[in-house]
């Protein structure tokens, strides 16, 4: 068909049109119009200001500094983008343009396209926010709690109670309760060599966990600025933990001052809302009001969710890890929990935890049930190859 070879190369000069702005240098000679114009609107919006003025950019840019525009300019993007594309241009508006503060506008919000960046912005600025505000704040750090749980409880607690049951083992197991490996590495020493087979005398199994508390397991969260995200993830967590009964959880947030949030755990939001992100950091402090707290220690799990910028003292918060381990707590060091790739975090602490045994590594979401499994059965933890 006339015209079919073209087509391919027009739909590439399109798209670098969208991509230049549409300058005379561009070297494109490609007009847009109906949609495609629209969209390399609300493009210019925001990516269209250049170092200096330029007397061939025929590209405007700019959002305004009022929330109507702002608000029009985010349903726009919604209608034009992808949802992950629509959060990457959110979160460069508020770096990029300084639209924080138009957060605090309930029609801005209720235009924003929910994520867990977002939330980290909208608590840093609660306590800036005024009261008309607050209610679809929660509202929309609801939405993104809701879906987090929707993707990460089901899998979190068939992972643990797992991981509960096989660390409540018997020694009268019922035949389809029965390790194995465990009851044979018990037997070693009735091998009969003339039949080649091991004699269980004794049988280990796994046994089911109980309604009463087996485990206990300490969220010690870092709410320093640069931790927005792993304190979302956390609190959605902590609130998994919860709620199981097999486990009692302790949720405690610090930066300079330490908060205990456990009696919020029924409803993540409230955790969030508990927080206070950004200020300095005081990890020893935070430590020593958990251990305090540590009534079980052999069966107990302390998680510090923390980037290790320690404004404290950091001998004593060594020694404090150290002699937890030592009584029988399992010490597990996330350097972040999140999907945003490798953190920033303080490598001499990391490699001064390492040596007590106490690794430091970056998790994702979706392998912290796993991380807290293995924890519970003390085993070893299945740290990432890139931590």
């Amino acid at each position: 068909m006339p015209g079919t070879e073209t087509d391919p190369a027009r739909e590439r000069l399109r798209r670098w049109r969208l991509v230049l702005g549409g300058d005379t240098a561009d070297g494109t000679g490609c007009a847009l119009s109906g949609r495609d114009a629209a969209m390399d609107g609300a493009l210019a919006a925001l990516y269209g200001k250049g170092d200096g003025p330029r007397a061939d950019r025929d590209r405007s840019a700019g959002l305004g500094a009022s929330a109507p525009s702002v608000a029009r300019w985010l349903g726009d993007i919604r209608a034009y983008f992808p949802s992950s594309v629509v959060q990457v241009m959110q979160r460069d508006a508020i770096d990029r343009l300084g639209l924080a503060t138009l957060l605090l506008e309930p029609e801005v919000l209720e235009a924003v396209e929910a994520d867990v960046h977002l939330v980290g912005t909208l608590l840093s600025l609660d306590k800036a926010m005024p009261e008309t505000t607050k209610q679809t704040a929660r509202a929309v750090v609801r939405r993104v709690v809701e879906d987090l749980e929707k993707r990460l409880a089901i899998r979190a607690r068939a992972t643990l109670t797992g991981a509960l049951d096989r660390s409540a083992r018997v020694n009268r197991p019922r035949h389809h309760d029965i390790d194995w490996n465990r009851t044979i590495a018990a037997n070693l020493k009735h091998y009969l060599p003339e039949h080649r087979t091991v004699v269980p005398e004794r049988l280990i199994g796994y046994g089911r966990a109980s309604r009463s508390v087996r485990k206990e397991v300490v969220l010690c969260v870092d709410q320093s600025g640069s931790m927005a995200a792993s304190v979302v993830y956390a609190s959605v967590f902590g609130a998994v933990l919860a709620s199981m009964r097999s486990i009692d959880t302790r949720f405690v947030v610090f930066d300079t001052a330490v908060v205990d949030l456990t009696d919020r755990l029924d409803d993540p939001v409230d955790v969030l809302f508990g927080t206070r992100l950004g200020g300095g950091t005081d990890i020893n402090r935070a430590l020593a009001y958990c251990q305090a707290r540590i009534t079980r220690p052999a069966e107990t799990v302390v998680v510090l969710i923390s980037d290790l910028y320690e404004g404290g003292i950091r001998d004593e918060m060594l020694k404090r890890v150290a002699a937890m381990r030592a009584s029988g707590v399992q010490f597990v060091t996330l350097l972040a929990l999140s999907d945003e790739g490798a953190p920033a975090y303080d490598r001499e602490h990391a490699a001064a935890l390492a040596a007590l045994g106490a690794p430091a590594f970056a998790c994702t979401p979706d392998l912290f049930p796993e991380v807290m499994a293995a924890a519970i059965e003390k085993r070893p933890l299945p740290i990432p190859d890139a931590a």
